[in-house]
């Protein structure tokens, strides 16, 4: 009796015209659609003159959704440029990881004004008498929203990744280059598409902050949906704010089904485990796009280039260390590493703390601090409860496929919607009710922040091995040694990733949470967040510098003393 095997594309998805017209029609108006409205970042720009509003006429509102989410595109595509390099070089580089995880926590803890109030003038600067310097002052703010999450997240993949393929890696002799991408980013794809889903979504907290722009006492306006809030709010317009609110949401969601939906469930493809789940999840646009031969000849064009590419590449080194390395050698270089790095902050903190004491004095710093510690007891109290809520509700959706088909969608429209733009109509029923902002600003604080505990949590749940969920259900574990034993320690590295998130994201809420305009009323909620704004709006920078400095202290000391220590943690008992 003879074996036959089936012939080659028998298994193969059958291939459909249909999908090819489908395909090239998208490619097309996607194309189109960029080129068309890319061409209106590129005018004539005065800085004296510039305009510091934008026409709030509803009819405006498609080109100004597209040119927000053009600049969201670009921030992203920034944040994955950063994310790979320097989350790779802080976990290949153990004296580089002492600097830049310390850096890191810092960038987080600096609010998108501190961030604006430093790089506006520069980048008009940089291209004089062009609206690209605002643009790119505008992309690099979205930026600073989205770029510090994924870089945890896909550093933390990289240090947790199993020893039995970094050896394999080692064995097969890879270069960096080919262990990047045949190991490293596969191994940190799942994580990293769901947290950059989620910062994506950070994003949209801080357009209005991105778009109308106000600082030093200047206030710029860039044709997008944020500053169209901005101007519907100035106007005390609340149909146009909702209108506005309607047009996000169907943006959102136009977004989930055609971009962010085919994605992770793309990525599903590189979870590590032996057994798959009974109920993949599944793609409209995924399910297209491999039905179509465009995808098979785009491979045939480019595959070639990938032997040549890899051997380009192996300049940069194999990825492997050094067995042994003498003693004495290593020490030194210890010793010169500490020495610069020392001396570097040693002058830049004299330097500053010679500035404050000649403008503000250090007075300052201690009020600063006192305000920085209100914020904190929100911070605190906005993860307890985002913990206790959205955690059960985070493994329920993880760990079912068909309640994530229904639930991710609505997730992502919450988690991706602006919630600042909410805040007028929150301002008009506190003015009316006579409510306090003192105890709102949790609330609106916790808008834009709890989503980070959420998304990772999903994450977390959805990359539980299948065959650990089957043993547990085999051994019907009782559902409290099954919390205890097996999705809490599974979750826990997810978990911390977000939490750390969740907090620097709620630090930086703090600076549009604590203070709400809506026409002539403002309400100011007690707090160092409302102290950073408002001096970035009065353009007075030794208050800018000092708000930063206690915010990144109180952050990152918050980081070194409680979660890096849970960080550790996660890594060394609970990774998968």
């Amino acid at each position: 009796m003879s074996t036959t095997y089936p012939s080659r594309g028998v298994l193969d998805r059958p291939r459909s015209r249909w999908a090819d017209i489908a395909v090239f029609a998208g490619a097309a108006i996607l194309i189109w659609l960029a080129v068309r409205v890319s061409a209106g970042m590129d005018v004539p720009f005065d800085d004296a003159s510039a305009p510091s509003s934008i026409s709030t006429d509803p009819a405006e509102l498609p080109y100004y959704a597209a040119r927000s989410l053009l600049r969201m595109f670009l921030a992203l595509g920034l944040s994955i440029a950063f994310t790979f390099v320097f989350a790779t070089a802080a976990a290949r580089l153990p004296r580089a990881e002492k600097v830049l995880l310390p850096l890191l926590d810092i960038l987080q803890s600096v609010p998108i004004l501190g961030f604006l109030s430093v790089t506006v003038t520069g980048f008009i600067a940089l291209f004089p008498g062009s609206s690209l310097g605002l643009e790119a002052a505008s992309i690099f703010a979205i930026f600073t929203s989205q770029a510090w999450n994924m870089a945890f997240a896909f550093h933390h993949s990289l240090i947790s990744q199993p020893r039995e393929l970094d050896e394999a890696a080692r064995n097969l002799r890879l270069s960096r280059w080919q262990r990047f991408w045949r190991l490293d980013v596969p191994s940190g794809m799942f994580p990293l598409v769901w947290n950059a889903m989620m910062s994506f979504g950070g994003g949209w907290f801080f357009l209005t902050a991105a778009e109308a722009i106000s600082v030093n006492n200047r206030s710029y306006a860039l044709p997008g949906i944020g500053s169209y809030v901005a101007s519907a709010t100035a106007e005390s317009d609340t149909p146009k704010i909702l209108l506005a609110i309607v047009t996000m949401v169907i943006m959102v969601i136009g977004l989930n089904v055609l971009f962010w939906r085919p994605i992770t469930v793309w990525a599903e493809r590189f979870r590590n485990e032996e057994s798959e789940a009974a109920d993949a999840p599944r793609s409209l646009v995924l399910d297209v796009l491999r039905r179509s031969h465009i995808p098979e000849l785009l491979g045939r064009v480019f595959g070639p280039l990938v032997y040549p590419m890899d051997r380009v590449m192996r300049v940069f080194g194999l990825a492997e260390h050094q067995l042994y390395v003498p003693e004495k050698r290593r020490r030194a270089n210890d010793v010169l590493f500490t020495v610069v790095v020392a001396a570097a902050l040693a002058v830049g903190c004299y330097y500053m703390l010679r500035y404050i004491d000649s403008t503000v004095g250090f007075g300052e710093v201690a009020h600063a601090a006192y305000l920085g510690a209100i914020t904190l007891g929100r911070v605190i109290v906005l993860l307890i409860f985002a913990t206790a809520i959205w955690v059960p509700i985070g493994v329920w959706i993880g760990l079912n496929p068909k309640v994530s088909r229904i639930a991710q969608p609505i997730v992502q429209v919450l988690a991706s919607f602006p919630a600042n733009f909410l805040f007028p109509l929150v301002t008009a029923v506190l003015v009316a009710t006579g409510a306090s902002l003192q105890w709102a600003g949790i609330l609106l604080m916790a808008l834009g922040a709890q989503w980070y505990i959420l998304f990772n949590v999903i994450a977390g749940a959805a990359a539980v091995p299948n065959d650990l969920r089957e043993a547990s259900a085999s051994l019907r574990l009782p559902r409290k040694l099954w919390w205890r034993k097996l999705i809490l320690p599974a979750i826990f590295p997810s978990y911390v990733t977000g939490a750390i998130t969740a907090a620097g994201g709620a630090w930086n809420a703090s600076i549009v949470a604590e203070i709400v305009p809506y026409g002539d009323t403002t309400l100011v909620a007690t707090g160092l967040g409302a102290y950073i704004a408002e001096a970035t709006r009065d353009g007075d920078s030794p208050r800018i510098l000092v708000g930063v400095l206690v915010m990144s202290a109180y952050v990152v000391g918050i980081n070194r003393l409680f979660w890096r220590r849970l960080y550790a943690l996660a890594q060394r008992r609970y990774s998968l």
